[in-house]
């Protein structure tokens, strides 16, 4: 069991605590408390690299012409009703490397995600292309944003004009009008990326791809979702809702 306990630590690049642990070891077949599996981290000199949680300033301030839709409504019904994005960067040696990720609500499982040197409306519009390609063209969609300029400029607005999705934007300076986005990128810095960042760009590249992908949508246990990963979430409501169809 230890073995295995260390495989997963691995797995999650020594990020996951004793409670993401648990989860991970029951679907390898063992049904460990929290308890024993602090201990055993102890006696094996495994520290998660996770971080407490930290608070937000807020903001009154709302943006004129695009209202906050979502007004903190984190849980749609099913999967393709509420998407929200942001931005983040990332040191690179010697330049930035800015990531626009587009996370969908239901199971915060990221459906679009893109990169660049760049923090302009060609890389958010790159992310949402990705993620309505990648999920169907869904429609009757909500994208939720901060007040960033590349998501209220005419070029992103004429995306998703295009594409039949409604806007929504936080308001103005609160983080926590978008928190969803907040915590993803928090938990990929604190559990993934090396602390003095990386060493070049493709480097950069290559580990977000194998974090989104290979990490976080597959296997990393979301307390949102129970235990569950986003990707095992989305697959368990697709399960329940063939059934019910079939049984109407």
């Amino acid at each position: 069991m230890i073995a295995e306990m260390k495989r997963w630590f691995g797995v999650s690049h020594g990020s996951a605590g004793e409670r993401s642990l648990v989860t991970m070891l029951a679907t390898s077949g063992y049904k460990v408390s929290r308890w024993l599996v602090n201990k055993l981290m102890k006696q094996e000199g495994l520290i998660s690299r996770q971080l407490p949680t930290h608070k937000y300033a807020k903001s009154e301030k709302e943006h004129l012409s695009i209202p906050n839709t979502l007004a903190r409504q984190f849980k749609p019904k099913a999967p393709d009703q509420v998407w929200c994005g942001d931005v983040t960067y990332v040191w690179t040696g010697k330049k930035w490397l800015y990531l626009a990720v587009v996370l969908d609500l239901y199971a915060r499982k990221v459906v679009g995600w893109a990169t660049s040197n760049s923090p302009d409306r060609e890389l958010t519009k790159k992310a949402l292309r990705m993620a309505f390609e990648s999920r169907g063209k869904p429609k009757n969609l909500l994208f939720h944003s901060d007040q960033g300029c590349h998501y209220t400029s005419k070029a992103f607005r004429q995306l998703l004009w295009r594409y039949g999705i409604r806007q929504s934007l936080s308001r103005r300076g609160n983080c926590w009008d978008n928190s969803p986005m907040e915590r993803f990128f928090r938990s990929f810095k604190t559990e993934w990326m090396p602390r003095s960042g990386y060493h070049d760009f493709s480097s950069a590249v290559h580990s977000i791809t194998e974090y989104i992908i290979g990490y976080y949508n597959r296997y990393r246990p979301h307390q949102f979702n129970e235990g569950l990963s986003p990707l095992v979430a989305e697959q368990k409501y697709q399960k329940t809702s063939k059934a019910v169809a079939s049984f109407s």
